[in-house]
């Protein structure tokens, strides 16, 4: 998506976490603990993938996409499908989305990532270009090209 920006990957964290439950330092029953609206979530709002669940192996996992911000107002805190998003992200100035793996067979779950969309990266993107172009036509940021892109915002 062109808006998506600050980006956070926990897979450590979930590599961290699978190496505990296969060395049996943690129990699976207190990794598989899915509530019933995540499950519910997942199954009318998921996006199934190729990947197999790590701990029972039988069923592929499936991400959910929360999303949260304040100009959402009652849709914060709804799962949305990925397609959806792109949509709001035009409509909206800025909001969160946290991704969540599920197994609905064993109850896994795990945060995958999380990251802004939103108008508010288009009008950063949009800038970044204008000082890019300002920079390669006079081969550095002078004054003017400055006060130029300035007066493009």
């Amino acid at each position: 998506m062109r808006t998506q920006r600050r980006v956070v990957d926990y897979s450590l964290q979930k590599r961290a976490v699978l190496r505990e439950v296969y060395a049996g330092r943690v129990g699976t029953y207190e990794v598989c603990d899915a509530s019933p609206y995540l499950k519910n979530a997942a199954h009318f709002h998921g996006e199934p993938t190729e990947v197999r669940c790590p701990i029972c192996r039988r069923e592929n996992l499936t991400h959910v996409h929360y999303i949260y911000g304040d100009e959402l107002k009652q849709s914060a805190g709804q799962a949305r499908r990925l397609a959806e998003l792109p949509v709001l992200a035009m409509t909206v100035r800025e909001f969160q989305v946290y991704v969540v793996e599920v197994c609905q067979a064993c109850n896994w779950n795990h945060l995958v990532e999380q990251y802004l969309l939103g108008r508010d990266g288009l009008a950063t993107d949009q800038g970044d270009a204008g000082g890019g172009e300002a920079m390669a036509a006079t081969g550095s940021r002078t004054p003017t090209a400055r006060r130029r892109r300035e007066a493009q915002r």
